[in-house]
């Protein structure tokens, strides 16, 4: 029973590692869209008038929303298979 809750802990691991990468590869595109609006001079920017400045925040926004969205997925994913790994190791719960 022990090798095989390894195993599975080894394969969630695996998983966790990949959703991590996807997080990382969301938050690069995050991070380089707000430096690109940071790079917007103050003055007489051309952005095809508020319709193009909104819609540019409007992009930004949903990409840092989407990012925080993944962590608190992830947090529960890992929270969740942790919490049946315990469970299946009959480890005494702290609490």
């Amino acid at each position: 029973m022990q090798k095989l809750l390894t195993e599975v802990a080894v394969h969630l691991s695996h998983s966790h590692q990949h959703m991590a990468r996807i997080l990382d590869a969301k938050r690069q595109i995050a991070v380089r869209m707000s430096q690109m609006v940071t790079a917007i001079p103050d003055m007489h920017p051309d952005l095809s008038g508020l319709d193009g400045l909104l819609e540019g925040s409007a992009d930004v926004t949903k990409n840092i929303i989407a990012y925080v969205v993944g962590l608190a997925d992830m947090q529960d994913a890992l929270a969740d298979s942790l919490e049946q790994i315990v469970k299946a190791a009959n480890i005494p719960d702290e609490e």
